[in-house]
């Protein structure tokens, strides 16, 4: 079938479209490798303490990124603890059991929530910092646990949106065939439509992950800090990359400096890519065993 000139222009466009796109992503990741691989080695995470005694936290490392990439790896892990269960059950009630007057007004209130500047978020949990240590306990200060928090709640809309929409997307007769066999809605959600929608449930947390790694904003107000080692506890400050980035990319002295900031960029992209690589594995796993169990 012979195509129209418009469809061929169409057509053309959205190659040009993706071919912008793709060309977009990959000059920045160059741009990050080329200023950055020289100095990706072991004393730009290590300093110079031997790896081993690192690891094993027998000697503190000053100067080097495993702290803040430490700090990096437990926000992201501790805010996804915190978003996951009530972003995904906020999902699935505005799909299967609001009604419509609900959905239209939770839909609104997370169009809103999404649309807040993170530096808002981060002077939100500056002020909740601020009040319970002058209201509940002196000791209370700018901590792991409420950026955590902070960021949670940035990433809530994200979470919730693709659990609703691909809820919501699914086809009306996968919808009733559980049903029909007897299954209780229940059933039909955990057994049937949860394991069929995980592609783009998943990929509202990867989106999230990304999120919760890359925000500064919210981090610097609420607990990152220049030199902190690792984290000892929840209710300590901690170092994150985004934070050395932004600090050695402002402060710097000396082109090396600058230099340890785009090693520390690129770091950040590997970590972001094993986790969406991990999260991508569990979607996988869990599709297999929830859809195909013996």
């Amino acid at each position: 079938m012979t195509k129209s000139f418009p469809d061929r222009l169409l057509s053309l466009f959205s190659w040009v479209c993706a071919l912008s796109l793709i060309s977009a992503v990959s000059i920045i990741i160059g741009f990050l490798v080329l200023k950055g691989y020289k100095a990706l080695n072991l004393e730009l995470v290590f300093s110079d303490v031997r790896p081993l005694d690192a690891l094993l936290l027998k000697r503190q490392v000053f100067g080097g990124l495993l702290p803040a990439m430490t700090g990096t790896v437990f926000l992201i892990v501790l805010s996804m603890a915190m978003a996951l269960p009530l972003g995904l059950f906020s999902g699935i009630f505005l799909s299967e059991y609001a009604s419509s007057r609900i959905k239209w007004i939770f839909s609104l209130t997370f169009d809103i929530l999404s649309g807040i500047p993170s530096i808002v978020v981060g002077l939100f949990g500056f002020s909740i910092t601020v009040f319970l240590h002058h209201y509940f306990n002196g000791k209370i200060f700018p901590c792991l646990l409420i950026s955590a928090m902070s960021l949670s709640f940035l990433v809530l809309p994200y979470i919730i949106r693709t659990t609703q929409i691909s809820l919501e997307s699914l086809p009306l007769s996968l919808r009733l065939t559980a049903p029909a066999l007897g299954a209780t809605k229940f059933q039909n959600i955990f057994l049937v439509l949860l394991p069929s929608s995980l592609s783009g449930i998943i990929s509202g947390i990867v989106l999230a992950m990304g999120r919760c790694a890359e925000d500064t904003a919210v981090i610097m107000l609420t607990g990152a800090v220049a030199t902190a080692g690792i984290p000892k506890s929840i209710f300590s400050g901690f170092e994150a990359l985004p934070f050395y980035i932004y600090y050695m990319a402002a402060e710097y002295s000396h082109p090396s400096e600058l230099g340890k900031a785009y090693g520390a960029a690129l770091l950040l992209l590997i970590i972001c890519t094993a986790l969406f690589i991990f999260s991508y594995g569990i979607k996988n796993t869990l599709k297999t065993k929830m859809l195909y169990r013996p």
